[in-house]
């Protein structure tokens, strides 16, 4: 797998001396194993003028971007939507793809430090359009799954935090981690995970590799449901409940996300007795 930048470009709570809002680009790589180092993971930050804001401005410092890295991505993600046309443009002039997705955790997390002890150092700052930075995600109506996501079973399964370390080791065909260093799990915290089952998992799965992975949660309504969510705003029905022992499960997998920072992961393999996976994704929900 290539290198996958995340990027943001927005409005900063930060005036300029006009008493506009200045605004900044963020571009930071996406680690994409569970043992890779994040202490060299690359970071570029550069401030736009209010007035200067414009594609043409953010491709030149993609462009930058990429000079200073000396490595070109494989492709950009992306997680306001407002800004989808400006970045798509700009990334379409570079030949680069950019996507929308929830799949942007080492930029939050950049961007919750910056807001948190960058951005009331400097001159200009107003704490109180410090919350424009974060963004609340909205999903659209649940969607029933794609031919191609048609599954024979699944199941509710956990792992310790430790047991990642070897994933480099597992047989994946199709996936994406990260460290779990990233959020300070202690290593006997339990992982939540979803298995699906399916005589066709490796088709499954590569088509499932497409969909820019988020989450999975569980929707109590009527009926209860599990829901996968993709991109920016997709949402799928992944299984429908119809007992209380799998309510009740479902449930247990919601207070095990929330004891792991929300880390879960979903898996895809033939049978329950294989030792591969045709696909092995690990997600978190960000709020």
């Amino acid at each position: 797998m290539g290198t996958i930048w995340e990027l943001d470009f927005y409005s900063r709570p930060i005036l300029d001396e006009n008493q506009k809002k200045i605004w900044e680009v963020l571009v930071c790589e996406s680690p994409l194993t569970p043992n890779q180092s994040t202490d060299n993971l690359f970071q570029y930050a550069k401030f736009c003028p209010n007035q200067q804001v414009n594609s043409i401005w953010l491709q030149e410092a993609i462009t930058e971007a990429i000079a200073q890295s000396q490595q070109r991505p494989e492709k950009i993600r992306f997680f306001r939507r407002q800004m989808s046309n400006m970045i798509t443009k700009a990334c379409k002039e570079l030949d680069l793809p950019a996507q929308a997705s929830r799949r942007t955790y080492t930029l939050e997390k950049w961007l919750q430090q910056r807001i948190k002890d960058f951005y009331p150092h400097q001159t200009g700052y107003q704490a109180d359009a410090a919350a424009s930075g974060f963004v609340r995600y909205q999903s659209q109506t649940p969607q029933l799954l794609p031919d191609a996501l048609q599954y024979d079973q699944w199941a509710f399964v956990s792992l310790e935090a430790e047991a990642f370390a070897e994933m480099d080791e597992w047989e994946i065909e199709f996936g994406e981690a990260f460290p779990l260093s990233m959020m300070e799990l202690a290593p006997d915290t339990r992982i939540p995970g979803i298995i699906i089952f399916s005589a066709r998992a490796t088709p499954l799965a590569g088509w499932m590799s497409g969909l820019e992975l988020a989450f999975v949660q569980f929707d109590s309504g009527k009926p209860p449901r599990i829901l996968l969510e993709t991109g920016a705003s997709d949402s799928w029905i992944l299984a429908t409940i119809k007992d209380a022992q799998t309510t009740a499960e479902a449930k247990g997998f919601e207070s095990a996300k929330h004891k792991a920072q929300q880390v879960h992961f979903l898996a895809v393999q033939s049978t329950p007795t294989s030792e591969a996976f045709a696909g092995f994704w690990l997600l978190q929900q960000v709020k």
